[in-house]
């Protein structure tokens, strides 16, 4: 909670306790306006300040002065009629309450992004007089030499000259597979080398690199992002002024023509009297109330279905939504390797796994691991005797007098093992032993229980489009997109390849619609930001990814993304209920009143009536568990 968010949930609370102590205090007169002003100014007076500032900077007609016009009018009206004065602290005090849940549910969850992308490098090793340097990235120029240790992060753009590695790609391009790397090969800034020293040299400079690119990107999207006006502003832009010029006329122009034309009395006081009830009927209070509350209901209960909704303008976006875009890994998938394939050619197939598990013992690689888990750790695995590395290839694992070959076909064939090619997607490790050709297994990210289930529920919820982008190569890509049932694939892209293409998406869309995007890592930031609506997995995804969004899904669950929308659709339905409800009753109110056969209790009703009315619709929203 921030100072300010404090500091006005401080006054709500005296204002209200004030409120509600002062009802039994016995004044009356001006005693009684004394009294209620201290609460009416402790909730208010930021309104009627900005009200004020409105007028002298000639743009008055918002809803600060017509809270403002409102509830000064009704305190009027009780002066005159020696009535109640918690009407008028009753309006500020639920405005006020309005504005400070939408401020803390927004303020929560919104972080700068740019603290959350660590993708950024501090610093470049150049080697200078055969001793390393760390210089900032941005005075390196093209064409430099740098040193990369294991464990730090390319800085720049550039072309390997010598060493081998292992990169970890993941901030990126969102794949949780290392990539290998030799000389020749070009590497990318914002990558984390996990092992041999390379020696880069630099192609592009700081500022033109892809890890600046991204950056540039999260800071720039966010501005591009179309966000629709509250209602009350543009409502009051409007309704404002009619009123106020409404209520000045109805007190002037009758008693003047009774004067001027018909030669009559005035009958300043009863003029008077209905331009107070004019204004009083006009009070906002049904629609300032019940506008925010829908909203905060519909987030709420989106919150209990695990789906955070981090402001009502992306509540109400998401309700036009018609093209949805995924990203792959961790979204669609569960974003861990696993075993998907055995294909043993000597052996069976536990005896290849055991095997392969045991060339694979002292490995973290994410290969090794899902082999291991795919046996269970299993006992009878045996530790081999040294183990050696092969750069690009694999690993060679020594067992007493055997010698067992793990690792890509590069490797098959570097040894000269004929071996065979499944045909399936994935990555392929082959097995031999000595000089036989043991098998092969498929590892490849699995696709979610409920992938297939949570398309078909879009498309069912009037979703007409959607994509899947990804980093992964474009047949893998492919699978995935004929298993879940989506639309249309992109693969082997990059961050700026996927924003280019939803902003395709976006160009091409109609007016009253909305394209979504949902993506779990670094890599996405961009792009989530970019989309009309961002969704993020919160479970898994990254945290520059779950604050560039805009909505959260808390358990990764692709099924609560139909649900989203269905909340979302809801609740603008309500609001629309509420809207014309409350505006239909004012009209009908303000013209009875105008004519003289709305009294006070007329109005009373024109204003708490409604609201009550449109309060207990609003709270609709929070039931959501059967949509």
């Amino acid at each position: 909670m921030t100072k300010k968010q404090k500091k006005n949930l401080i006054r709500i609370i005296i204002a209200s306790v004030l409120t509600a102590a002062f009802i039994f205090v016995p004044v009356s007169g001006l005693y009684k306006l004394a009294l209620y002003l201290i609460p009416y100014l402790i909730i208010g007076y930021d309104i009627l300040i900005k009200a004020f500032k409105g007028i002298i900077n000639f743009q008055p007609f918002d809803e600060c002065l017509l809270m403002a016009i409102a509830t000064i009018g009704a305190m009027v009206i009780a002066v005159i009629d020696d009535g109640d004065f918690l009407e008028a602290i009753a309006v500020m005090l639920f405005y006020q309450i309005g504005e400070w849940f939408q401020s803390y549910a927004v303020g929560k969850s919104r972080k700068n992004i740019s603290e959350l992308m660590d993708i950024r490098p501090d610093y470049a090793n150049v080697e200078t007089d055969g001793k390393i340097e760390r210089v900032d990235p941005d005075e390196v120029e093209i064409g430099t030499m740098i040193t990369v240790l294991a464990g730090e992060k390319i800085p720049i753009d550039g072309i390997v000259e010598e060493g081998n590695s292992m990169l970890d790609t993941s901030a990126l391009t969102g794949e949780s597979a290392p990539r290998e790397i030799g000389v020749g090969e070009e590497v990318i800034s914002g990558c984390v080398n996990l092992s041999g020293v390379l020696k880069i040299r630099t192609v592009k400079e700081f500022e033109n690199s892809t890890v600046s690119k991204i950056l540039d990107l999260v800071e720039n999207a966010s501005s591009k992002k179309s966000r629709s006006e509250n209602f009350i502003s543009k409502f009051s832009r409007i309704y404002t002024p009619t009123v106020i010029f409404g209520a000045i006329a109805l007190a002037l122009l009758p008693p003047l023509f009774n004067m001027l034309i018909l030669s009559q009395p005035a009958g300043w006081t009863d003029w008077i009297y209905r331009a107070l009830t004019f204004l009083v009927i006009s009070c906002p209070c049904a629609l300032v109330i019940s506008i925010p509350l829908s909203f905060f209901a519909g987030i709420g209960g989106a919150s209990r279905e695990g789906i955070l909704i981090k402001g009502s303008n992306y509540l109400e976006t998401l309700s036009k939504t018609r093209t949805i875009v995924f990203d792959k890994t961790g979204t669609l998938t569960k974003g861990v390797f696993e075993v998907t394939g055995v294909y043993p050619a000597e052996i069976g197939k536990t005896e290849l796994l055991t095997l392969a598990a045991s060339a694979e013992h002292y490995s973290t690689h994410p290969i090794a691991l899902s082999i291991k888990n795919a046996l269970m750790q299993n006992p009878d695995a045996a530790i081999p005797d040294s183990t050696e590395d092969i750069a690009g290839h694999g690993i060679k694992a020594i067992f007493g007098n055997d010698t067992v070959y793990a690792g890509n076909a590069k490797l098959m064939d570097s040894i000269g093992v004929k071996y065979s090619v499944p045909d399936t997607v994935g990555t392929v490790l082959y097995i031999a032993e000595n000089d036989k050709f043991m098998g092969s297994i498929i590892i490849s990210d699995v696709v979610k229980a409920n992938s297939k289930e949570a398309i078909s529920e879009l498309k069912r919820a009037g979703i007409r489009k959607t994509v899947m982008l990804t980093g992964d190569n474009r047949d893998i890509a492919e699978k995935i997109a004929k298993a879940t049932g989506i639309d249309e694939v992109h693969g082997n892209l990059l961050p700026s390849d996927k924003v280019d293409i939803v902003e395709k998406l976006i160009s091409e869309k109609k007016n009253n619609e909305a394209v979504v995007f949902v993506g779990d890592g670094i890599n996405d930031a961009p792009v989530l930001s970019r989309a009309d609506v961002g969704i993020a997995m919160g479970a898994m995804g990254s945290d520059a990814a779950i604050e560039a969004s805009d909505i959260v899904l808390m358990d990764d669950d692709p099924l609560k993304i139909s649900k989203a929308i269905k909340i979302s659709r809801k609740c603008l339905t309500i609001v629309t209920e509420n809207i014309w409800f409350a505006i239909g009753v004012k009209i009908v109110c303000l013209i009875l009143g105008a004519l003289g056969y709305a009294n006070m209790w007329t109005a009373i009703f024109a204003d708490v009536g409604v609201m009550i009315l449109v309060v207990i619709n609003a709270i609709r929203a929070l039931i959501v568990k059967k949509l």
